[in-house]
């Protein structure tokens, strides 16, 4: 009975984070942006899960958090879907075996899952609407630069959830 309350409210933690980060993507940051650009928080808090919790977390917070970029982003493919869902898996996957649990990391991770993102961004935009290579290629890479700033303050809540799951210490 314990660990099912256990479960649950590390669940309720998961989605409370999610939902808050959505709503700061979704509906602060595109008021605020910097050179015209808004940070992608969800790939971070995606990453920083499976980073902090293994593959199933991420797995699990990568689907959601890809429904949650889809919707934000007006991307009804479901694209951010499968793409954030597989990083968060392969990510946890990593974390599991080669890397550590650290900052480190999550940062360099994080990067990864940032440019992939920016690819997903980028791909209708090539391939259907004709939007020259190198104007994306530039967009993305200081989109990626610019969400990679928040990776300190959000670090410090997905190791907290990770500390609270009991898997740091």
């Amino acid at each position: 009975m314990r660990r099912n309350l256990s479960i649950t409210f590390m669940l309720l933690l998961h989605a409370l984070l999610l939902t808050t980060v959505y709503v700061f993507q979704g509906m602060i940051f595109p008021y605020l942006r910097l050179f015209g650009l808004a940070p992608l928080l969800l790939p971070i808090v995606c990453t920083g899960v499976a980073v902090c919790q293994g593959r199933v977390a991420g797995g699990v917070s990568g689907l959601f958090a890809g429904i949650f970029c889809d919707i934000s982003l007006g991307n009804p493919t479901g694209l951010f879907t499968v793409v954030l869902t597989i990083s968060g898996i392969a990510v946890g996957m990593l974390t599991d075996t080669v890397l550590t649990r650290k900052f480190g990391s999550f940062f360099l991770c994080s990067a990864a899952v940032l440019i992939l993102s920016a690819f997903v961004q980028m791909f209708p935009l090539f391939f259907f609407q004709g939007v020259p290579i190198r104007l994306l290629l530039v967009t993305a890479a200081q989109q990626t630069v610019y969400s990679l700033v928040f990776t300190f303050p959000l670090w410090f809540f997905v190791r907290s959830l990770g500390i609270r799951a009991g898997v740091l210490v």
